[in-house]
């Protein structure tokens, strides 16, 4: 109930922020008698495409921990969790960055995640199972992975990756909308109108163009993994950082995190097929092979 409520509000607070730029900016009507507006249209297009994922990026670590059910460590409760803290301010000072928050989520699985809207401002999280079963040099790695993360911005970025293509995917399917719809229309019908043509191509070329998209996007979630494994190696050390991809890969996990937080998680990737276009994560052979040629 809290995600689906969560996920209501804010597609709301998308409709309600977009709107009021868009008023701000006085954007007209991208469709009138001459046809297609393309400033109006590219204006709105970005609007709508970017404010989804700011929102989303401020509200991430909220969404993270109502999703993962993680809970932050304010006080640590065992040694354990008193280590944790303990390292990872290690890793954020030599990475130079601000502590973050540090947090624990119940799951049997070995797996982390990093979140957060700017580096000095984040949440990095450690599955029980993995703080449980894991020596502590592996965990310091895993840890050391996230604060990576962190520290090159890879949120942020994603983010505005993200908002580019929502921008242009929105753009191009309205213009093949508008496309397919004055090839169907009527002689009749008046101008600087849309019929049900419109509004079907369009959703029809959402789809196409947001599956092509994606493969962008997960493009460069794979692309930072390594940047993330190369940043777990100088501060951790190569050899513990190969060693937790290796323990992870022997465990063979199914992830149990949200969909939303999956492409923030160190689980191994996809075996290499075309599945893995759409893999926020590259397989974990190929992470350890590149680790090796550091």
């Amino acid at each position: 109930m809290m995600r689906i409520m969560l996920f209501l509000l804010t597609n709301i607070a998308v409709l309600v922020v977009a709107s009021i730029v868009l008023s701000v900016l006085g954007v007209e009507r991208y469709i009138s008698g001459s046809g297609l507006n393309l400033t109006s249209l590219l204006i709105f297009c970005a609007v709508f495409g970017f404010t989804g994922s700011i929102i989303s990026l401020l509200l991430s670590k909220k969404m993270a921990k109502w999703g993962s059910k993680a809970q932050t460590i304010e006080q640590p409760n065992n040694h354990k969790e008193q280590w944790l803290l303990t390292t990872v301010q290690e890793l954020a000072n030599e990475a130079g960055i601000k502590m973050p928050e540090v947090a624990v989520f119940p799951a049997h699985e070995a797996n982390a995640f990093a979140t957060g809207w700017n580096k000095n401002d984040a949440l990095v999280a450690v599955s029980s199972g993995m703080l449980d079963r894991y020596p502590p040099d592996e965990i310091r790695a895993v840890m050391a992975h996230e604060i990576g993360h962190v520290a090159n911005g890879d949120m942020v970025t994603l983010t505005l990756i993200q908002g580019v293509v929502n921008t242009f995917v929105m753009f191009f399917a309205r213009i093949a909308g508008y496309a397919v719809d004055q090839f169907l229309r009527r002689d009749d019908e008046g101008e600087g109108s849309v019929g049900w043509g419109y509004y079907i191509a369009t959703m029809v070329f959402e789809i196409l163009f947001g599956i092509l998209a994606s493969m962008i996007v997960m493009w460069f979630s794979r692309y930072r993994e390594f940047r993330a494994d190369e940043a777990g190696a100088r501060l951790a050390g190569k050899g513990a950082m190969i060693a937790a991809l290796a323990r992870i890969q022997s465990e063979h996990e199914v992830s149990h995190m949200p969909d939303t937080m999956v492409a923030f998680g160190i689980r191994r990737g996809r075996k290499s097929s075309f599945g893995e276009l759409f893999s926020s994560h590259p397989p974990i052979n190929d992470r350890i092979a590149a680790l090796q040629k550091l």
